[in-house]
């Protein structure tokens, strides 16, 4: 599934859809269809298991899910994008229980019962809008989406405290059942996302801050390319390098590496080079999350693209999770008129984003897309990415 074979459609069209389709195939209506979108983060990649900071936005993109209550301990989960359904029972839908995608949807019912919601057996059926494998975490999206129907099943009113609730839930889903390793930026920003604003979410605490957030305003967008390499956070290089971030951390004896105050005389002290290295570009990529929020304060967007130019080069080479495609992108944007450009997302392939005039945005795709066409990669998928709302019911 690739970006420019996929529209974020009308919500309320696609709301409707849906309820019709649960009602045919489930036999009962639905308690309402709940939406939550995907995300693109601006920078601070890696940072949220460092309880660092990062800056994401909610795309138009979002996963949306029906759901109705049972009258037995049955859970049923259907998904358009899917040939097979699953079902299983609420008492084994844990850890070592559910494999596949039905982890992601079983594992946000196991996390809320294990929070003490008493919660029936359940009938979901969900449809996504999100790219799966594109880095725009299409996992937290239909996490969350199932998350805030759930809420309507309790009874529940989902407040910001209530959200903040959900995002553990979602975290322990991915994590504990999906066995996908989140930091919890996905969910927090699927969950809290405002429009025409990016969100700053300080992991070490959960605080949140929303930031304006218009490129259009000056003539920009942010341009997503899916590079259609491969891109899995459970096949152990996004787990490999969560494991030297807390090697770092517990050999400069701090909670984590957000704690170091001196990471000059830190990085000294490591003497892993591949440890050091890792460690760098969590100090680094700490400091280009500051200077990107003043950047946008100030309307300095040519300061921003040499930030995310300069995030890119930090995880390429010192976190290593770059891609020859995703080097392709940044390096064919900005040559063709972007302002900066980076990957974004967990790395090991999927998405690259690149700030880029708007008289310049056809220059830009067709460039990329005659260097994928030269080095023999598929053709790569284009998506402008607009500022979008959070997680909410949409009927």
């Amino acid at each position: 599934m690739s970006l420019d074979q996929v529209s974020p459609g009308r919500p309320a069209a696609i709301a409707d859809a849906l309820s019709e389709r649960f009602a045919r195939e489930y036999g009962v209506p639905s308690l309402g269809v709940f939406r939550a979108p995907g995300r693109v983060n601006l920078i601070g990649e890696h940072l949220d298991y460092n309880d660092g900071l990062c800056l994401p936005i909610a795309l138009p993109h979002a996963t949306y899910a029906a759901l109705a209550a049972r009258d037995d301990d049955e859970v049923r989960v259907t998904s358009l994008q899917q040939d097979q359904p699953w079902s299983g029972q609420l008492e084994a839908l844990g850890p070592g229980d559910v494999d596949g995608w039905a982890a992601y949807v079983a594992g946000v019912v196991w996390a809320l019962r294990q929070l003490g919601w008493d919660l029936p057996g359940l009938d979901i059926m969900v449809d996504s809008r999100v790219p799966v494998g594109s880095g725009l975490s299409s996992s937290a999206a239909l996490e969350c989406s199932v998350a805030l129907g759930l809420c309507a099943v309790a009874g529940t009113d989902a407040d910001d405290e209530v959200r903040r609730a959900l995002v553990t839930a979602c975290m322990r889903a991915e994590t504990e059942v999906a066995g996908a390793p989140t930091g919890g930026m996905d969910q927090t920003v699927s969950l809290f996302a405002q429009p025409q604003h990016a969100l700053l979410l300080d992991c070490r605490d959960g605080s949140t801050r929303q930031v304006p957030w218009d490129p259009s305003a000056a003539e920009l967008e942010l341009l997503v390319v899916d590079t259609r390499s491969s891109h899995t956070l459970s096949d152990g290089g996004y787990e490999s390098r969560r494991r030297d971030c807390e090697s770092a951390a517990d050999s400069l004896g701090v909670a984590s590496l957000r704690e170091v105050d001196d990471a000059d005389a830190a990085l000294s002290a490591l003497p892993d080079e591949r440890v050091r290295r890792r460690a760098r570009h969590v100090f680094s990529e700490m400091g280009r999350v500051r200077e990107s929020v003043d950047q946008i304060g100030d309307a300095d967007f040519a300061g921003l693209g040499r930030t995310f130019c300069a995030s890119h080069a930090s995880m390429r080479d010192d976190f290593e999770i770059s891609t020859p495609e995703l080097d392709a992108v940044v390096d064919t944007a900005v040559e063709h008129g972007a302002l900066g450009a980076r990957m974004t997302g967990g790395g090991f392939g999927g998405s690259a984003i690149a700030l880029v005039p708007r008289a310049q945005g056809e220059a830009v795709r067709a460039a990329i897309g005659a260097e994928f066409d030269r080095r023999g990669w598929p053709s790569p998928g284009f998506l402008s990415a607009e500022p979008s709302a959070g997680a909410n019911r949409t009927a």
